[in-house]
């Protein structure tokens, strides 16, 4: 891989041929070992690949800056979701994925830029799980987007979420059902966080796509 990201990568044990994958991108002040443990139950069957942001943000990394909650600062953004787009295209390539078996699971900072994905790179991901998100509104007005209804996703939001509020969780479903795409919203007795709950329906909705 040429990307610029520090990334780790596990490729499934079992199966032959073109395989599916999984694209996880953490949270602000996280870094790339911390979401994998969602998705054990697919390190057989599916590459996984999880990226560390590449902006230092105590105690870990983020992939863009804010100027405040819900208002990401453009030019950064602008150039994270065009170089993961690139990680992404250039995996696929890489390592012969199957294109109609990608997907991609976020939580907050992660979850934003995997709708936006979602959006921007129309049917290269077949799915999404966006976890306690949004989509900001340069992206619904600016971006140029391309078709979703084939999209199916996964959203889900803690109702005592102090950081991202609960309500922007259910805008996003609501947008992109207004764009065809098939989307489970669920919301959980939480803060800014994943319950097992909501782990257990992740698992459950990748697993339908096997």
């Amino acid at each position: 891989m040429k990307s610029p990201f520090t990334f780790t990568h596990t490729a499934p044990t079992a199966g032959s041929g073109k395989q599916a994958a999984i694209f996880l991108l953490h949270g602000m002040g996280s870094n790339e070992e911390d979401l994998p443990q969602l998705v054990q139950d697919f390190k057989d069957s599916h590459h996984i690949f999880s990226l560390r942001g590449p902006i230092v943000s105590k105690p870990g990394y983020a992939y863009f800056t804010i100027e405040e909650i819900g208002k990401p600062i453009r030019p950064v953004f602008d150039e994270i979701l065009t170089y993961i787009q690139s990680f992404i295209h250039e995996a696929i390539e890489e390592f012969e994925l199957d294109e109609n078996r990608i997907y991609v699971l976020g939580f907050s900072q992660g979850a934003i830029l995997a709708q936006s994905l979602a959006l921007t790179m129309g049917d290269v991901i077949r799915g999404v799980v966006a976890l306690s998100g949004y989509i900001p509104d340069f992206v619904k007005m600016d971006y140029a987007k391309r078709p979703v209804d084939h999209l199916n996703a996964f959203i889900s939001h803690g109702e005592y979420d102090y950081i991202i509020p609960p309500h922007w969780g259910r805008e996003s479903k609501e947008y992109f059902e207004s764009l065809g795409a098939n989307v489970t919203f669920k919301s959980y007795n939480d803060g800014h966080g994943v319950t097992p709950e909501n782990h257990q329906d992740l698992v459950a909705f990748l697993r339908q796509f096997e």
